[in-house]
């Protein structure tokens, strides 16, 4: 599967674990960015990221700040991407079998590295249910259809 990753200076060491994570499970890694952990503008990396899941470019996504939030904010701006922000297991697990979210978003300094590698592997692991789930995936398609440009 061919995975987008991008981060901002927070959470840049986050990102690079993950990348060496999704790499060793067979992944096909896009890195956006940043680069280091010098002060840098979420923003630019989560649109990035967000645009390639969107345009197909990449089939999933994971982006890192510090708490996860901004991430999140930024992804859910994009058309057709259904980020989740992640702390635990269950979300995880969770936000793929009823929401098929194409990013997981994390933050990682409120999500410790062993945590964030387990979140990741769930949420890889698990399959979207559809059914009922699929029909509500489908209300927000056709919003965003009707209502985004």
């Amino acid at each position: 599967m061919t995975v987008v990753i991008g981060s901002d200076h927070a959470g840049y060491q986050m990102k690079e674990g993950i990348k060496t994570l999704l790499e060793q499970e067979g992944h096909r890694v896009i890195d956006v960015g940043t680069e280091g952990a010098s002060s840098v503008d979420y923003p630019d990396f989560g649109f990035k990221a967000a645009q390639l899941v969107s345009k197909g470019d990449a089939e999933r996504g994971i982006l890192i700040c510090g708490t996860g939030v901004g991430m999140s904010v930024v992804a859910n701006k994009v058309k057709g991407i259904r980020a989740s922000l992640v702390h635990d297991l269950y979300t995880a697990i969770q936000s793929r079998k009823h929401l098929d979210a194409n990013i997981l978003v994390l933050g990682a300094r409120v999500t410790g590295t062993g945590l964030a590698e387990e979140i990741v592997k769930a949420w890889f692991n698990t399959p979207f249910e559809g059914g009922r789930h699929g029909e509500r995936v489908e209300k927000i398609k056709k919003w965003e259809l009707e209502h985004l440009k």
